[in-house]
């Protein structure tokens, strides 16, 4: 018990030594050991880090989850150390329901078996929509996660104890300024004319006090000092680490992409499948039978997302049965030609579109059947497809 006093009379004692240091700097009543540049530019370099980690996690969680009261629940699972009951996604929810009024108003009626039909194609959607979040949480917000409830929890610890490390270096350095200024007017030599003897040995006595004390401080200036030079090395050493960190966001940052691709992918695919099936059913109003564009290939998901088509190739536009011409063999109409000017830059994605360059113009025209959001582009003898919405169309 008397221990542990002594401990808490020793803390106490601290702890006020510091709050004076601390309020003597706000008022400008003590001097501050400023950090190096160097050291200064790591800490606003790792906040800075750890703010925008807080915004990246909390908006991916609301783009995997945008109600806040389901993310509210996850969130007190995940303080429990409970697990997350499954929830249904969206699109499963709704292929329920088209199932539901499809068996209640007649799967046998072209309304019915279309609603059979797309409710089949929202379930695949549902699916594929919770392996994404779950891809996402394993290899994007877990990582980050853990940098703020681990790493930066470290690091805000160690940057407390720097803190409180340099209140002490600072302390000892006034109570050493204090001493030696006490020391030195001690030590004046007192005027044995004007001062009686007793004064005079008062004052020797006071010197030697004063003697002692400087010589205390002395010592207590440099442990402070080892101790702040030491944590301010362990400190640095953990700043610095915020490189490895971005490192390491990064890697999960293309696993992100790539858990996302993979989804948008498999999306793409489910309803181009669907797309095809609605086109077969007689009464079905659908502006085509055929997809916008020729079905992605089933080898893998990332793969199929990298060569998924975007619009049709002007090869495409021909008849069934008959080659396919190239665009140097395709000569523009005799009237319908337009200069057009070009707002962004765009780089061809393949041999048969036309790379443009922002503010230059070009002239343009459409072929029969093509697809209004491209037309055909010419620069000197360089022909190829260009999308509307990168032109201005001139008079």
């Amino acid at each position: 018990m008397d221990f542990n006093m002594k401990k808490l009379a020793s803390d106490a004692g601290i702890f006020f030594t510091r709050a004076v240091q601390f309020t003597e700097e706000k008022f400008g009543q003590a001097e501050k050991t400023e950090l190096d540049a160097h050291f200064e530019n790591l800490l606003a370099r790792a906040d800075s880090t750890k703010n925008w980690t807080e915004k990246i996690l909390r908006q991916t969680e609301v783009l995997l989850q945008p109600n806040p009261s389901a993310r509210v629940e996850e969130f007190l699972y995940e303080k429990l150390d409970r697990k997350v009951p499954s929830r249904v996604t969206n699109g499963e929810l709704l292929a329920q329901y088209m199932a539901e009024a499809a068996s209640e108003l007649g799967p046998s009626t072209p309304y019915g078996k279309t609603l059979v039909k797309v409710s089949e194609a929202e379930k695949r959607l549902g699916a594929a929509e919770r392996d994404f979040i779950h891809a996402a949480s394993l290899s994007f917000l877990t990582p980050l996660r853990n940098f703020l409830e681990g790493d930066w929890k470290t690091i805000s610890k160690e940057r407390r104890l720097l803190h409180n490390r340099r209140l002490d270096l600072d302390a000892c350095k006034a109570r050493l300024k204090k001493a030696k200024a006490a020391e030195a007017k001690a030590t004046t030599v007192p005027d044995f004319q004007e001062t009686r003897p007793r004064n005079y040995i008062l004052s020797a006595s006071a010197s030697s006090l004063w003697n002692d004390e400087v010589d205390k401080a002395e010592q207590e200036l440099r442990v402070a000092q080892t101790e702040f030079d030491r944590q301010a090395e362990v400190t640095r050493l953990l700043l610095e680490g915020i490189s490895s960190t971005h490192v390491n966001h990064l890697r999960c940052l293309h696993e992100f992409v790539k858990s996302q691709t993979t989804y948008y992918a498999q999306c793409y695919r489910h309803m181009l499948d669907l797309q095809k099936q609605l086109g077969r059913f007689p009464g079905t109003f659908v502006g085509t039978t055929e997809p916008a564009s020729p079905p992605l290939s089933s080898t893998s998901p990332t793969t199929a997302a990298a060569t998924m088509p975007v619009v049709p190739s002007v090869a495409g536009l021909a008849p069934p049965g008959e080659a396919a011409l190239c665009l140097e063999e395709v000569a523009p109409p005799a009237s319908g030609t337009r200069k057009a000017r070009v707002l962004y830059d765009y780089e061809a994605a393949d041999s048969s579109e036309l790379a443009l360059l922002a503010d230059e113009l070009i002239t343009v025209y459409s072929l029969p059947g093509m697809d209004p959001d491209w037309l055909i582009g010419e620069r000197g003898n360089k022909k190829g497809k260009v999308p509307v919405t990168y032109l201005e169309l001139l008079s």
